[in-house]
């Protein structure tokens, strides 16, 4: 569940349709193996992803990820990972190394081929402004993927 009081994304709210946060919600349900998810609904699941301004003021400038965080930090990379899969039909791997400091490093690979690459820092602060902004920038991960998927697609396919 959330650590703030109050939710910022509703019930109904049209994001929720999104492909890409329904294959995130996908992804949170399947790493809860003791249900703890099992009676909330999208919006209570998808509501830590936000992190409003008032939110962020509420978290330290340095600290240490907590396993809720790690446990979406993995969601969403392995959501990127399923939609380029989907996308470009061929296998989308993540490969995350985070420290315990919060530090560490993402790359998405297809094949042989790195479609992704981030240096990861302070991620006790992962979050998006809004549903929205979220969305937009998977698209814009997952559409560069692709692009590079299909611009060497043999080494995509080793």
């Amino acid at each position: 569940m959330s650590d703030w009081q109050e939710m910022v994304v509703a019930e109904g709210d049209a994001a929720l349709a999104a492909p890409f946060v329904k294959e995130m919600l996908r992804q949170i349900r399947a790493v809860d193996s003791y249900g703890i998810w099992d009676k909330s609904g999208e919006h209570e699941i998808i509501d830590p992803f936000i992190l409003t301004k008032e939110r962020k003021r509420q978290v330290p400038v340095i600290g240490d990820p907590d396993e809720d965080i790690i446990v979406r930090i993995k969601a969403w990379y392995n959501a990127l990972a399923t939609s380029i899969e989907a996308r470009t039909g061929l296998m989308a791997v993540p490969l995350i190394h985070l420290t315990y400091e919060g530090f560490g490093r993402v790359i998405i690979a297809v094949g042989k081929l790195i479609v992704f690459d981030k240096n990861l820092r302070d991620v006790h602060r992962f979050g998006f402004k809004s549903l929205d902004h979220m969305q937009d920038e998977a698209e814009k991960i997952i559409y560069k993927a692709a692009a590079l998927v299909e611009a060497h697609r043999d080494v995509a396919k080793l």
